[in-house]
């Protein structure tokens, strides 16, 4: 009944958001007084509070290199029920020849370290990740899973858990090649160590170069948080009952079990809410002052942090079980298709962790438990850094993501991008 009462209050609402809609519109005449952006700023928040948000397009088109722009085509690579591999290509216009002809071509991107991201897989959509895709862009070849919603997957299309996720992982490594470099944004970071423990134990040849584990809850016992501290105070049974639903009728995936994706942001929003309700004030004051620029930057935001999918039942609770309450990986019991996960098989590729000293989420101490666990690394190949006074989603977005986290990335991949 979760999920239909979401529905019910969605189409309930409709109304309310077409007025606001109609007020909004009636008020652009009048945006000259302050009354007038009055009533059309309360107007709009009435409708960005009450609407349902979509995946939002990805919108990068160009990116720079060697000071020169270079036009970007979203590629699918492979296409898998619960999963797109996309890759960000680059295109290239050559100059015209003899025959004064402009012919359009791949460019070249051997020289660009590959570099393939692991989204995360815990409510919103990879475009959450689109600060850091832009800032990698530039000096590498990028690669990203955009992970599917699963209200829109047909129950046809089979079930997939975290050791699904893993076995995806795995197939997309193979696929890029051992030159690859993987990063893992937070909640990947578990199944991403999964999998390339998993290639090292099987003495696979395409082992990738590099991992990269930002925030992510390899050992969720260092450092609980409020979200550790949820998953060890109830059973799994308590969340089986309480955070899963069957994909109503209108939805691709009818009666597909979820979790859905509006508890997840219920329950990241509740973490903040003071912050939350400020920014949408701000918003107010930013629109009645007339601050389009800024508006625009609140809008952009939440038009992203609002928009939201579902993710599967088999998926959330496995999630739940060993990653936060037995702690399989760190234990040494988490297991594969029957095979144990055995980190200190890892010999070939490099470990770079990232932690946040504000991150309450995945806490500091959390990820770092990755680097004991990789006993077979050479300590030339291991490095760890720690952002202070950075919280969870500073790790990979904003300012200091460009100017202090994404050039620690950048060197640890070139320096270990020879086989």
């Amino acid at each position: 009944m979760l999920y239909q009462l979401y529905d019910f209050g969605q189409w309930t609402l409709a109304p309310l958001r077409f007025v606001a809609a109609m007020v909004k519109n009636a008020a652009a005449p009048l945006q000259f007084s302050v009354m007038g952006r009055s009533l059309a700023a309360g107007a709009e928040l009435v409708e960005r509070t009450t609407r349902h948000y979509n995946k939002p397009e990805w919108g990068l088109h160009e990116t720079e290199q060697h000071g020169k722009k270079i036009a970007l085509n979203l590629e699918k690579i492979i296409e898998k029920p619960f999963c797109t591999l996309l890759h960000f290509a680059r295109t290239i216009t050559k100059q015209p020849g003899k025959d004064g002809q402009k012919d359009a071509a791949k460019d070249s991107t051997r020289a660009l370290p590959k570099l393939l991201v692991v989204a995360p897989l815990s409510g919103h959509h990879a475009t959450l990740l689109r600060g850091t895709i832009e800032a990698m862009l530039p000096e590498h070849d990028v690669y990203i899973t955009d992970w599917q919603d699963a209200s829109t997957v047909p129950l046809a299309a089979g079930a997939f858990d975290l050791e699904t996720n893993i076995t995806y992982i795995m197939e997309f490594i193979r696929h890029l090649g051992s030159d690859v470099h993987v990063m893992a944004v937070c909640q990947p970071a578990v199944p991403v160590l999964c999998a390339v423990a998993l290639l090292a134990q099987l003495k696979e040849a395409c082992q990738p170069r590099s991992m990269i584990l930002m925030g992510g809850p390899i050992d969720a016992r260092v450092n609980p948080t409020k979200v550790t501290r949820l998953a060890e105070k109830h059973p799994l049974a308590w969340f089986e009952r309480m955070a899963i639903s069957p994909v109503p009728l209108g939805h691709a995936g009818v009666n597909r079990r979820v979790y859905p994706g509006f508890l997840q942001l219920s329950s990241f929003m509740s973490m903040h809410l003071d912050r939350h309700v400020s920014e949408h004030m701000n918003l107010f004051r930013t629109l009645v002052k007339g601050d389009g620029e800024s508006a625009a930057r609140s809008r952009a935001f939440y038009d992203e942090y609002l928009a939201v999918m579902d993710i599967t039942a088999e998926f959330y609770l496995q999630t739940v079980e060993r990653v936060f309450q037995n702690h399989a990986l760190a234990k040494g019991t988490f297991a594969w298709q029957d095979q144990i996960v055995n980190p200190a098989a890892i010999e070939k590729t490099a470990l770079l962790t990232i932690e946040g000293e504000l991150d309450d989420i995945s806490a500091p101490g959390q990820t770092y438990a990755a680097q004991a666990l990789c006993k077979g690394l050479a300590e030339d190949k291991k490095h760890h850094y720690f952002a202070k006074q950075v919280g969870h989603y500073g790790i990979f977005n904003g300012k200091r993501w460009r100017k202090e986290i994404q050039p620690i990335i950048r060197d640890f991949i070139r320096k270990h991008n020879h086989g």
